[in-house]
């Protein structure tokens, strides 16, 4: 016998019908949280970061690939790493599908970590992701941006009870906790107009579960976290045909 609660269909709507007028309060809330997000002021990046890449150093500018918009996962993998942080790994699985889709939204999506190039494409490939990976070891790129913590700035949580969980992601990760916990997940975002790069977005944490799912809608005219505006006023997005991956594999090439 079942312990969940038991109900007829009638109870059953009338829950239905007030959880949606729920949700739908919802919707429209997170459509506002949209709009207040493209609306943040944009920062110029005054540094000269630079990065390592397959085709050698790039400048932040560089990693835009010829288009307008940039979207940089902060993936966990420092450099005494042997394997990529596992949920970070997932976020990947659920990124890497996605690169086509935002490359035809003038954007581009790609990895960055602290872990030395060859290491990263090497994971890449055991992974199996068509997706650009960068190493930003070389620069403060992620220090700056909060993705990185000193080992005295861990202290309190160092000394205290350690969830196992976080236990087992370090030893996945063939790292100890102190190592594993340095680095930080993130996604920034970031726009380059008359050759100038901004940023216009960064977020952490919890705040990394509603950044990924607005790139999992590719109906949209621009990811959600991209500086990309919506039309003023605009309920919803231009009509638009939406294409299966070779096709716009084929328009992007």
């Amino acid at each position: 016998m079942t312990e969940h609660r038991i109900g007829t269909q009638e109870e059953w709507q009338a829950e239905r019908n007030a959880l949606l007028a729920e949700e739908k309060e919802l919707t429209r809330r997170n459509d506002e949280l949209s709009r207040k997000r493209r609306e943040l002021p944009w920062v110029p990046v005054e540094e000269d970061y630079r990065f390592e890449t397959e085709v050698g150093a790039r400048s932040l500018a560089e990693l835009f690939n010829g288009r307008s918009q940039l979207l940089v996962y902060h993936f966990m993998f420092g450099p005494d790493y042997v394997a990529g942080c596992p949920v970070c790994s997932s976020i990947a699985d659920t990124l890497a599908p996605q690169v086509v889709h935002l490359k035809a939204r003038d954007t581009t999506l790609l990895l960055a970590s602290r872990a030395p190039l060859e290491k990263l494409l090497a994971y890449r490939e055991r992974m199996g992701w068509p997706i650009d990976w960068v190493s930003s070891g070389g620069s403060d790129f992620n220090r700056d941006l909060g993705f990185l913590s000193t080992r005295e700035e861990l202290r309190p949580f160092l000394e205290g009870d350690i969830p196992p969980v976080v236990e087992q992601m370090a030893d996945a990760s063939g790292t100890d906790v102190a190592g594993y916990v340095s680095e930080g997940p993130g996604l920034s975002a970031y726009t380059l107009k008359e050759g100038t790069v901004y940023r216009t977005y960064v977020t952490t944490s919890r705040g990394l579960e509603p950044a990924i799912n607005g790139l999992l809608r590719p109906a949209r005219p621009h990811p959600t976290r991209a500086p990309g505006r919506r039309r003023a006023g605009a309920l919803a997005p231009p009509p638009r045909r939406i294409r299966r991956g070779p096709a716009l594999k084929q328009s992007i090439s």
